[in-house]
């Protein structure tokens, strides 16, 4: 198991059956590829953390915040949160939920233009599992990686 995620993955299962109206909306236009062919995966572990999206050949998160994110100690977890996540190579995109609802295609535009110009289905490092069984890839090079 990756570092930290033995909380955060049965956390991960219990989220992903309890989508947040904002997270469904969205979720119903990134799964499956629909979204230029890029696939995501919903609240997917990283470390300790569980987050809301993640296009792992992009290395790309997406976080979709509500109304406690404007607290002061909602502000500082995400501060801590976003750090670590950087830390093991990923860019975070932060959209508020009011976004979601009112300006959805304003938001997956926003993605589109933070995914890099080819992002392959199965990069380096992120293989399909086959008879759930790892496999051994190499690892995943900077030319793929997002930078905004």
């Amino acid at each position: 198991m990756r570092e930290g995620e033995a909380r955060s993955r049965p956390f991960a299962r219990h989220l992903r059956q309890r989508l947040t109206n904002a997270e469904t909306i969205l979720w119903s236009r990134l799964k499956s590829g629909r979204l230029n062919g890029v696939r995501f995966r919903r609240q997917h572990p990283i470390g300790p953390y569980v987050v809301d999206f993640a296009c792992l050949p992009a290395r790309l998160t997406i976080e979709i915040d509500g109304e406690t994110h404007w607290r002061s100690a909602e502000l500082a977890r995400d501060q801590r949160r976003t750090a670590f996540i950087r830390a093991r190579g990923f860019h975070e995109l932060r959209v508020w939920n009011n976004d979601v609802y009112d300006n959805l295609d304003g938001v997956l535009e926003t993605i589109i233009a933070a995914l890099p110009p080819s992002v392959p289905e199965h990069a380096p490092g992120h293989l399909p599992r086959k008879r759930g069984r790892k496999t051994d890839a190499g690892s995943f090079d900077s030319n793929g990686r997002l930078s905004l």
